[in-house]
């Protein structure tokens, strides 16, 4: 059998060794604004920025950080929503030679400090806004953070007056110091754009992004992206849409980034891959379904990548029927399982086909695509992308790789996988095989057609009295009863098992709590016995990730408290 087994799967126009364009970023930009200058690249707040507007605005950016002195080897952070403020400093900030560092809002002060220590940040960009900024100035000071670049959200609004004294009197806005360690993001480009140009000369070593494993335990680790692992990213998901019917035409395309762009996701499904085709990107700062559903009908959006939670809260909307989403060309799903209900009712909603594809943050974060044509499966999150190669690492006999249909650790090699863990080399050397192959920690297979079936993680596999009990098998499950929004299960300690499953349950509007002895009846000719959940809760939400993914580490530690509060 061929090693690589996938590509007799491939739809027709799409080829796993097809060749992919790499480069460095700043250049993916400059190609876009010489092709579509006068097209819109950004739509903020009903304000539009064309390509050619965009670029001058980073040229004005990158002068600016230059004269900060933002050069090769220095580290500039992020610390942003979905505001122009990202796109342009994002690009700026490589331009100038430096190299971007992602911070998430919803970090913990504990893990801003190691972040900004751990990646050598100097300086950052954020907002003037109570929920941003107070973050940052504490680390002023304290931390090798030198200097603030603060932007507000109303000069990049079509009416800043009239947002900015909305905003203020919401309450939301914070006074900025008038001092060495703050500048304002209107200073920061107020120059004519000169600036020194800086080559990247191997775009495979040379280091665009840091960006931070959220990880189950422990402090995050940065991901080392490199400008070609990100361009392969976007040329592999170029070669895996070109086929997509109604065809994605570039310069035609209008893309709603919801997906907050700080996470590796959004940063290259939505901001990279837009800019790739010439792509109206409309920027949201946060989720608000009632916002994304009139968006997705009222400015005719084609393409729209989401996670699970997000689809699952537009088939739920109580108005969604009212609603023309014909529009919608390409709808992709990442981040974490989808549910087979949730995708066929969105495809019976909006008539557009959702995609589900696989990925993480070492992986810039392709991995597998669902073909949009020929065969599809169910449950599996597709084939490889073009240039991937997967292997399936043996679980109980380490140094073997699984058979076809046999499962294992997911490992991986292509040109989108990072260039290690920074500053981290014992980490980077366990990430690998001898192979080359990066240990994805996914647990998987692949069926002889090689398609990919993800079970689940190797750390969250529970361990029940002698058997492998996977939590996604258990959630898939869960999610056939017609009650069920979302399901999050986990492992938690059991005297006579060692670990039993858990499972945390969010119900859909109007439908009544059950009882867990009615769960287990509903379950009953869908699991072992050895799968079958031990206890169950039921909440008005489940924790999430800042992408909208469902997160178990707080249920995790919410049991490890309980469990130390009867102990103690």
């Amino acid at each position: 059998m061929s090693n690589t087994p996938w590509t007799l799967s491939y739809p027709a126009g799409v080829r796993w060794d097809a060749p992919l364009p790499i480069t460095s970023l700043p250049e993916l930009l400059h190609n876009a604004v010489h092709q579509w200058p006068d097209l819109p690249a950004l739509e903020f707040m009903g304000k539009r920025i064309c390509y050619r507007e965009l670029q001058s605005l980073v040229d004005r950016a990158t002068a600016g950080f230059q004269q900060l002195g933002v050069k090769p080897g220095v580290h500039v952070g992020l610390f942003l929503p979905n505001t122009p403020h990202y796109v342009i400093s994002f690009f700026a900030i490589l331009q100038a030679g430096g190299t971007v560092v992602n911070y998430s809002p919803l970090d913990a002060e504990k893990v801003l400090e190691h972040k900004i220590e751990d990646s050598h940040t100097d300086f950052l960009v954020t907002l003037d806004m109570v929920m941003l900024y107070p973050q940052m100035a504490k680390m002023l000071g304290h931390t090798r953070l030198q200097k603030l670049i603060i932007g507000n959200i109303a000069e990049m609004s079509p009416y800043p007056e009239a947002v900015r004294a909305n905003l203020d009197k919401a309450g939301q806005l914070c006074t900025i110091p008038d001092d060495v360690q703050h500048l304002s993001f209107a200073q920061l480009i107020a120059n004519y754009g000169s600036y020194t140009a800086v080559k990247v000369d191997d775009p495979a070593e040379t280091i665009a992004v840091l960006q931070y494993t959220g990880g189950t335990t422990g402090l995050p680790k940065g991901a080392m992206l490199t400008h070609a692992n990100l361009t392969a990213a976007c040329s592999q998901i170029i070669e895996t849409t070109h086929t997509v019917p109604p065809l994605l035409e570039q310069g035609q395309e209008r893309l709603l980034a919801v997906l907050p762009l700080f996470h590796i996701y959004a940063l290259t499904v939505d901001m990279l891959f837009g800019i790739h085709i010439g792509a109206e990107i409309v920027l949201h700062t946060r989720f608000d379904v009632d916002a994304v559903v009139k968006d997705l009908a009222a400015k005719k959006i084609t393409v729209f990548p989401g996670v699970p939670t997000m689809y699952t809260a537009i088939i739920h909307h109580p108005d969604i029927r009212q609603y023309d989403l014909g529009a919608l060309k390409f709808c992709n799903s990442g981040g974490a399982p989808l549910p087979a209900e949730v995708l066929q009712q969105f495809q019976s909603l909006t008539g557009c086909t959702l995609l589900e594809g696989w990925g993480m943050t070492e992986t810039s974060p392709t991995g597998t695509f669902t073909p949009v044509s020929g065969v599809r499966k169910a449950g599996s999150c597709g084939l490889p992308a073009p240039g991937i190669r997967f292997r399936f690492a043996s679980i109980d006999e380490p140094g073997k790789y699984a058979g076809i249909g046999e499962r294992g650790e997911i490992c991986v090699s292509g040109p989108n996988i990072m260039k290690g863990y920074w500053n981290k080399p014992e980490a980077t050397r366990d990430a690998f095989t001898e192979e080359g192959f990066f240990r994805t920690g996914d647990v998987g297979y692949m069926d002889a057609d090689g398609f990919v079936y993800i079970v689940d993680r190797t750390k969250d596999m529970i361990l029940s009295g002698g058997y492998n009990v996977y939590p996604r098998n258990i959630e898939e499950a869960v999610y056939q009863h017609p009650a069920v929004a979302e399901v999050s299960v986990i492992g938690i300690h059991d005297n006579y098992r060692g670990q039993a499953a858990k499972a945390f349950i969010k119900l859909k509007a109007g439908h009544a709590p059950f009882s867990f002895d009615e769960l287990k009846d509903f379950l009953r000719d869908k699991l072992g016995k050895h799968e079958m959940p031990q206890a169950m809760e039921i909440r008005a939400e489940l924790p999430k990730t800042p992408v909208g993914k469902l997160s178990k580490k707080e249920l995790y530690d919410e049991e490890v408290r309980k469990r130390q509060a009867v102990s103690a």
